[in-house]
């Protein structure tokens, strides 16, 4: 039996955790945990400096009492909105809650209040309270977009940079072991055991090249020339992997970003995933600074637009209407190109997704069942004179004949 979900707990989720598009409060709430990682990581560093830490005590004192506060309201929250992860929906809340706390981000959260505790009640040495404290740095990896990609990336990759690590230590003892049969006893003090020599491997491996330990034979500078070379092979080959998978894992990330915006369009919102597909595969990207102008009042309607971030205007005649991520204009206007009935401007730098009416009246040409299904809702929504603060609204029907060139008169949104 699973637990029915209040309301407010499942809100308290879309807020701690994943946060719809455009979700101001998510934004906020992420971005504030974030700065106060950020300044807690600062003040480790700056409190470990003794004339610092004599000085501004009692403000790092206060930081961390504050941090303190807000990291375990953080995680007790955390624990109680467990169970509205999609994964957890079939288990019960106490199981689902356990599984949070269980797992690697809720090991790093309770990790983030656990020093300051142990401090408190058990008097801790300090230098093991601070290194403690400094694994706050981790709570990174759920706030920020890039590292949390950059941490699915090389977990995807796990296996192949294992590999990489077995055929590192490989190649050092490898090397290491010629190094110590070449110079171990030329030079017995630095070569003259195996991890001696592994430690040299290693380091010009690595290609760091301490130089406290120089082959002086013919034979153990060709050995180093070797080593050297292979270094340079062996450090690139995970740093291409992560790469990959890097851009990969981004590209992947902003897909399904960009599906959801999709699949929000009414016209487009019961298409199945290869039709969502399609329509995916027409839309462009376009950035515009602040202040440029997105669509003219008067103009014939081309393009309708999806905003991937950033914020815009519309300029009624009667009315000003500001849109932000996630939200759209002119899905109604790009099937019938009537004139634009309002002014949109950037009001920050915007990335738009665009999509072209010539594109979309092709895709419609080619694949019937998406036509069909795109003039069925439109119609509906004209015939219930819908008003829509994130699309268009036209009082004429769309109909099945487009050859007809005269721009058609458009009412609302452009």
């Amino acid at each position: 039996m699973t637990e029915k979900s209040p309301a407010a707990r499942r809100r308290l989720y879309e807020i701690m955790e994943e946060g719809p598009h455009g979700d101001a409060i998510s934004a906020t709430v992420s971005r504030g945990l974030t700065f106060l990682v950020c300044v807690n990581i600062l003040a480790v560093i700056l409190e470990s400096v003794p004339s610092l830490e004599a000085r501004y005590e009692h403000w790092f004192d206060l930081l961390e009492s504050f941090s303190l506060i807000v990291f375990t309201v953080e995680y007790v929250l955390r624990i109680w909105a467990a169970a509205e992860h999609g994964a957890y929906l079939r288990i019960t809340a106490a199981r689902a809650r356990w599984r949070y706390v269980t797992s690697a981000a809720g090991i790093i959260d309770l990790i983030a209040i656990a020093p300051f505790w142990l401090d408190l009640f058990m008097q801790a040495d300090l230098r093991f309270v601070l290194v403690f404290r400094i694994l706050r740095f981790f709570k990174l990896g759920r706030y920020s977009a890039g590292m949390s990609s950059l941490l699915d990336a090389i977990y995807a990759e796990r296996r192949a940079l294992l590999g990489c690590l077995v055929l590192l230590f490989g190649a050092a003892l490898f090397s290491g072991s010629l190094m110590y049969l070449t110079e171990g006893s030329i030079q017995p003090e630095k070569l003259g055991t195996i991890p001696d020599a592994m430690w040299w491997s290693i380091v010009t491996l690595g290609t760091i090249g301490y130089g406290d330990i120089t082959p002086v034979t013919v034979l153990g500078r060709m050995i180093a020339a070797g080593t050297i070379v292979t270094g340079i092979m062996m450090i690139a080959l995970p740093a291409g992997i992560i790469a990959t998978a890097f851009a990969n894992e981004i590209h992947r990330r902003d897909f399904i970003v960009t599906w959801a915006m999709v699949a929000r369009i009414p016209i487009f919102a019961d298409l199945d995933a290869a039709e969502i597909g399609e329509i995916m595969r027409l839309l462009r990207a376009q950035m515009l600074d602040a202040g440029t102008v997105i669509a003219l009042r008067g103009e014939v309607a081309r393009s309708m637009y999806v905003i991937a971030a950033g914020e815009v205007e519309i300029a009624l005649p009667d009315r000003r209407i500001q849109l932000g991520t996630g939200q759209f204009f002119g899905e109604i206007a790009v099937l019938k190109r009537a004139r634009r009935t309002a002014t949109v401007t950037a009001l920050s730098r915007v990335r738009l997704l665009v999509l072209n009416a010539h594109d979309l009246h092709a895709l419609m040409s080619r694949s019937p069942a998406i036509a069909a299904h795109i003039r069925k809702v439109a119609r509906e929504r004209l015939s219930r004179e819908m008003v829509s603060e994130t699309g268009d609204l036209v009082t004429e029907e769309i109909v099945e004949d487009n050859s007809n060139d005269e721009p058609a008169p458009e009412r609302a949104f452009p």
